[in-house]
Parts: structure tokens; C-alpha cells; sequence
């Protein structure tokens, strides 16, 4: 994309900041993974050794995904689905040919993941009143 002068500018800005919201963000993830292992039906991020997460969103999956986001809302907590339909489903990827079932592992991942609040200035008793949450929802 081409950026005009301000976004820019304001992007420029930002950049010194960036190595000290990716260690929160990082920090933030494994305060999640502590507090939600082991709640049966719930899958969380994965992160290979040979590779470095820098969670831009935390996102689980769930095949309760529904359930949770509604008692996630309940409680004052958001929540997204940030890709509700499979591309190979999207209009502009119709010239493709493909139709439902034709990918199912992206099919299923578009009905049960979902992402938890991520963002640098969350603090951890917000994190773990998000995973409390998440628990009490899934219990």
C-alpha cells in the first residue's frame, strides 16, 4: 500500500516503541497460556522453537466458539472473529471454482476460532479476569 506523508509520519513515530509492545504482547500470550491450560476443548496458540510470535492477536479455538464469545460479551469482555467465512468462499476468490467442503480444515477453523483482548497496555489482572472468563464459560 502507499502511505501519504502523515500516516507516515505517525507510523515513524511509533516505530521506537515497537520492540517494547511486542515484549508485552508476548508476555500478555504467556500469561494466557498459564492461566487457560488444560480447559478441555480448548485449543490456544501454538509457537514452533524455530520461530518468534509477536501475537498481533490471540487467537484460540474452540468448537464452542459461539458459547464463549456470548458469555465473554455477558461479562463486559470483547472478543473477535476476525475471518468469518473461508477465502476460498469469498466472492472475489469465486472465479477459483471452489465451493463448501472443498477445504474443510479452513471451514472448521472459520467456526471456532477466536480472539481474546491483545493489546500492549493490558494489564495481567485483566488478562486473568479474561481467562477466569473464558473457564467459568467452558466449565
Amino acid at each position: 500500500s502507499r502511505l501519504d506523508a502523515l500516516q507516515a509520519a505517525v507510523l515513524l513515530a511509533k516505530l521506537p516503541h515497537l520492540d517494547r509492545w511486542i515484549t508485552r504482547r508476548r508476555e500478555i500470550a504467556a500469561l494466557y497460556n498459564q492461566c487457560l491450560a488444560g480447559i478441555p476443548g480448548l485449543q490456544l496458540p501454538q509457537e514452533r522453537a524455530e520461530s518468534y510470535h509477536v501475537y498481533h492477536q490471540y487467537t484460540v479455538s474452540c468448537s464452542r466458539r459461539d458459547d464463549l464469545q456470548a458469555g465473554l460479551k455477558s461479562q463486559g469482555i470483547g472478543s473477535a472473529i476476525y475471518y468469518p467465512l473461508a477465502l476460498h468462499l469469498q466472492e472475489v476468490f469465486a472465479d477459483l471454482g471452489y465451493s463448501a467442503g472443498d477445504l474443510p480444515h479452513a471451514e472448521r477453523a472459520t467456526r471456532e476460532v477466536l480472539s481474546l483482548p491483545m493489546f500492549p497496555e493490558l494489564t495481567d489482572s485483566e488478562v486473568r479476569e479474561v481467562a477466569a472468563a473464558v473457564r467459568e464459560v467452558l466449565a
